[in-house]
């Protein structure tokens, strides 16, 4: 699995991993903060950005996917920060390979299994009639009457880009995300408790870390830290930047 990537900075190596429908490009502003004493490392999870489209999609293969692009770039312990589907991708890895985790940040998300609720989004997605677009903006105008968040379509509209043909393709595999959507929700699995430091970042008015995840989040991150960021939702790092650097930056030491 050859995972796209972009780098920054020296020092030691950090990991940041987007959630679904994201792509590293998602983190590059927080991460070209963090490279003056980090290496930064923005990879694009299989499925997503630019990296390979394959049919399989499971937290496993995606910890898999994570180990080998460490091993390929020869780093054999890192910190590691995941936002949503990919702080489950940090979970995994974390519980399957924790002598090469160093630390490990989540950001709004729980180990637990969720409920759906991104099905209208595939859907208004996989309805886009990309033949009939010309520009991005004919794109948005077919996704308005499903999706009314303007932002919303905004940073689904960012996976849109132009082939060598001069058409438009999305850089997200549709199909496999539509057919694997059930274990992008499922529960992290078959691994044992991560014992080194673990910190969880949730948003003050995001529901996806509730006080009930307190004690799975513990069972299974013994040394975690809960923090909870005022005044943000799901997308912490995109509505408080600031606050953010600075609990990863304490967090990191």
């Amino acid at each position: 699995m050859d995972l796209n990537y972009k780098t920054f900075g020296q020092g030691e190596p950090l990991l940041i991993l987007h959630g679904l429908f994201g792509m590293l490009d998602n983190w590059q502003t927080l991460g070209k903060q963090l490279a003056d004493h980090y290496t930064v490392y923005l990879i694009d999870q299989r499925n997503h950005g630019r990296s390979p489209h394959v049919e399989d999609m499971n937290y496993p293969a995606m910890a898999s996917d994570l180990k080998e692009f460490m091993e390929a770039n020869w780093i054999y312990g890192a910190h590691i920060l995941g936002h949503s589907m990919g702080g489950k991708t940090a979970m995994q890895f974390a519980g399957q390979y924790p002598d090469m985790v160093e630390k490990l940040i989540v950001v709004d998300i729980a180990p637990r299994a969720y409920p759906g609720g991104h099905e209208e989004i595939m859907e208004a997605l996989r309805s886009v009639d990309l033949q009939a677009v010309d520009q991005r903006s004919e794109a948005d105008e077919q996704l308005k009457s499903s999706i009314k968040n303007k932002s919303i379509r905004q940073f689904l509209l960012k996976n849109l880009s132009r082939t060598k043909q001069g058409d438009y393709a999305w850089k997200m595999n549709l199909d496999a995300i539509y057919e694997h959507y059930e274990e992008i929700l499922a529960a992290i699995s078959g691994t044992t408790p991560f014992e080194g430091p673990a910190l969880f970042i949730r948003g003050e008015n995001s529901d996806y870390i509730q006080e009930e995840d307190r004690e799975q989040i513990k069972a299974l991150f013994p040394k975690a830290e809960i923090k909870t960021v005022e005044n943000a939702g799901h997308w912490v790092h995109a509505e408080q930047p600031e606050r953010m650097l600075e609990l990863v930056r304490e967090f990191l030491g």
